[in-house]
């Protein structure tokens, strides 16, 4: 049996990250001077999850308290169905938490089931959609947790 960490994100994991990225998000995807810009950013907090064969997710948090998001994350398609993106989610909830965060939001595609039923079993509830977020006629579902209400998962 593999075990997999998670640990802060590096330089050096922006390319297997964005081999990840580019399968998972297609057309979305993040540039690598999207994913440099974030690293260098105060309020940004960025992860990997790596495995045996190397890093098979990751996950991005902005937080600016109370306020935070979860900016990304994303799973290989080899390692999805593990539980590994509930286990990042939880982690940046955790990082929000003690960083002083109250709450957290994020968008995800209004088509993306798997991800939007995650996100509602650890406590985040539709405030509002974003038409055409993710280009046009890709809807974003804005979502919203209390972090101390919730406790980030049900």
């Amino acid at each position: 049996m593999s075990t997999t960490d998670i640990r802060p994100m590096r330089w050096w994991d922006i390319e297997p990250v964005m081999q990840i990225e580019t399968r998972v998000f297609d057309a979305t995807a993040w540039t690598p001077a999207q994913f440099w810009s974030e690293l260098a950013q105060p309020t940004r907090e960025y992860v990997v999850a790596e495995g045996d064969e190397g890093v098979i997710g990751y996950a991005g948090l902005f937080a600016l308290p109370p306020d935070s998001d979860i900016q990304t994350i994303a799973v290989a398609p080899s390692a999805q169905g593990t539980g590994l993106g509930r286990r990042l989610a939880e982690h940046v909830m955790e990082r929000a938490r003690e960083r002083g965060c109250g709450h957290m939001m994020l968008e995800v595609r209004a088509d993306n089931d798997a991800a939007r039923r995650l996100y509602e079993r650890l406590g985040f509830e539709q405030i509002a959609v974003r038409a055409s977020y993710y280009g046009p006629g890709m809807d974003a579902v804005i979502m919203r947790c209390d972090l101390h209400d919730r406790g980030g998962a049900r």
